[in-house]
């Protein structure tokens, strides 16, 4: 058996993906969530705006808490261009012993304390799961990616982080928080003329899966309407109506969250890699490749970006039959990634119009945007004819320092 009428045999063929098709499901999801409605996707309110010009030469001083890394700096912006100072690099607290909330705040305000006597405004990037409130702040925050910290419930992040540095001394600060994937489309967009797009949308492809973008308040039925515009938080990861195969469930079944996340377990730097060894070993059940596979106990998605192009497959492929059919089944995992997050885009276009007057700016990073030697090339054509399809046009646009710099024009232009 070939490797394509394996895939087939398994439902994990890149072809069942088509974003014509897909891209509508996504949209009814969008909009089930901003109804309010259970089955939709979760459609978060950040209630922060990206409009207007981030202010030059007023400092801000930014939080990243992501992952297992913690980061501050102060950012100010120029014209065009921005400086990063006192950038600060650290483990996360609850990564290397168990903490609670209260130490998370203490070391932020320790984190922040030196930058105090040098900005009114302070951005903090949450890369986490909270309740984003009015105010600009968080609630009840969820931490995940191994990070151990306890008694969040019924917490505010920026509430409580205001109230110990007054504790210091250090009062009458404004707090915005924002998390990664709207931090990505402030930051990039910060640095362009924004007139030049039909619409800015945002994008993180990387560990996780993610996207967003602004939308009038008429159209967010959940919070009553209104005036004006908000950036909202997709949290498309969750996106369920796609046609999955077998070796779909089985990760999902062995994952930590099963039954959740369906279109990131598609999709992202997390999961493609281990997406790829679970195909090929069902493969070597089959003795359709040698049983070499089985010494891998886990892959990333670096490997089998890799192994897409037939590097790194000494040991492994003991004949050139064996080679080719590794790398179509990594590329077509590869491919299919790039068809579901075109699907996800392509909805964005349709959902906000956008890319009609001129090209849409889709603000992106992550790992597998940025590293991956198939994943962006793949991405780009499939939404390239999907958009061409709906008379649309985009461009990517991507920067350093994206979350530091998003973290900053959040709290300069939400003030």
């Amino acid at each position: 058996m070939r490797a394509e009428e394996f895939l087939i045999a398994h439902g994990m063929q890149p072809e069942r993906i088509e974003p014509a098709e897909c891209a509508p499901r996504f949209v009814a999801a969008m909009e089930k969530g901003l109804r309010g409605e259970e089955d939709g996707l979760p459609m978060l309110p950040t209630y922060l705006k990206a409009d207007g010009r981030v202010p030059r030469a007023v400092p801000a001083a930014v939080i990243d808490a992501g992952g297992t890394n913690f980061r501050r700096a102060l950012v100010t912006f120029g014209d065009g261009d921005y400086r990063v100072e006192e950038l600060r690099k650290t483990t996360m607290p609850g990564v290397t012993a168990p903490d609670d909330f209260d130490g998370f705040i203490r070391y932020t305000a320790d984190a922040l304390m030196p930058l105090m006597d040098r900005a009114q405004h302070v951005g903090f990037c949450f890369s986490y799961l909270a309740v984003m409130t009015p105010d600009r702040d968080g609630c009840d925050p969820r931490f995940t990616k191994q990070v151990k910290i306890s008694g969040c419930a019924g917490r505010h992040l920026c509430g409580e982080l205001a109230g110990e540095l007054a504790r210091r001394g250090v009062t009458g600060k404004s707090f915005t928080l924002l998390n990664d994937t709207a931090a990505v489309l402030l930051g990039v967009s910060a640095l362009l003329d924004k007139d030049s797009y039909d619409g800015i949308l945002g994008l993180v492809s990387g560990t996780g899966t993610n996207t967003c973008c602004m939308l009038p308040l008429s159209a967010i039925p959940k919070l009553g309407g209104g005036e004006g515009k908000m950036l909202v938080n997709l949290e498309s990861g969750y996106m369920k109506d796609l046609p999955r195969g077998d070796f779909d469930r089985l990760l999902d079944e062995a994952s930590n969250d099963p039954g959740r996340g369906w279109h990131e377990k598609m999709t992202s730097g997390a999961y493609l890699g281990e997406l790829c060894r679970i195909s090929l070993c069902a493969a070597a059940d089959q003795g359709l490749i040698s049983q070499c596979i089985r010494g891998v106990p886990h892959m990333d998605a670096s490997q089998a970006d890799a192994w897409c192009d037939g590097q790194g497959l000494e040991g492994l492929a003991e004949s050139e039959a064996d080679r080719v059919f590794i790398q179509t089944v990594c590329r077509a995992v590869f491919d299919r990634a790039a068809r579901c997050v075109a699907s996800n885009l392509g909805a964005l276009l349709l959902l906000t119009g956008a890319g009609r007057e001129g090209p849409a700016c889709i603000c992106a990073e992550g790992s597998l945007f940025l590293k991956s030697r198939r994943f962006r090339p793949a991405l780009e054509k499939h939404l390239g004819a999907y958009a061409d399809a709906i008379g649309r046009r985009f461009e990517f646009r991507t920067a350093e320092d994206t979350t530091l710099l998003g973290s900053a024009a959040a709290a300069l232009l939400n003030d």
